[in-house]
């Protein structure tokens, strides 16, 4: 027996998420077949303004509400100190320990020679302009401490010192173990990884 093509349909859109099979994706069209239509309408208005009130700040490039970001726009953030992340989400882990004052640079993901993500798929070549224009004292990798992060590390700290020698590059140090997510780091080890970041 097939679904009706409205339930078959959504089904099929939630498959398209990362880690979303289809027993799972199931799970949730019939949780929402249950929830009130007021619900629905709030769930529906949410996914509609999900692109129309949200924008990429074109000096860091995270998603925000406001171009520039709030943290780009911030007078106060020390702009001699840049911290490089792989997406938006691990810039609000690191600001969520609230030991960093300084910039972010969002790289649009890691090195990932299995899914075929070489650094031109990355934002590697606007970061590199952009401290050309705008140099900083010191470039903090904060990426996640994987095979995917340490070769991406790797890759910007040699370009990075071709730019600038007397570069200061750091990476997040004690207390992130290998194989962890930033993204899933308690606030107290991502404030004591930035504390005792190393020098590459």
């Amino acid at each position: 027996m097939k679904f009706p093509s409205s339930i078959q349909n959504l089904i099929d859109f939630f498959t398209k998420f990362p880690t979303v099979g289809p027993k799972t994706a199931e799970r949730y069209v019939f949780y929402l077949l249950k929830e009130n239509p007021e619900n629905l309408q709030k769930f529906a208005q949410a996914l509609a303004e999900l692109k129309e009130k949200t924008t990429v700040c074109q000096k860091c490039l995270a998603y925000a509400e406001k171009n520039p970001c709030f943290i780009c726009s911030d007078t106060k953030r020390d702009k001699n100190t840049l911290c490089v992340v792989a997406d938006t989400r691990d810039m609000l882990s690191i600001e969520a320990t609230k030991e960093y004052k300084g910039l972010y640079y969002i790289l649009g993901g890691l090195l990932n020679a299995i899914e075929e993500i070489k650094p031109e798929n990355l934002n590697i070549k606007q970061l590199l302009e952009n401290l050309k224009k705008e140099p900083a004292s010191e470039i903090i990798l904060a990426l996640d401490p994987n095979l995917e992060g340490e070769t991406t590390a790797l890759y910007l700290s040699k370009l990075l010192k071709q730019l600038n020698p007397s570069l200061k590059i750091t990476r997040l140090a004690k207390g992130l173990p290998m194989g962890a997510d930033l993204e899933y780091a308690d606030e107290i080890t991502l404030g004591n990884a930035l504390k005792y970041r190393n020098i590459i």
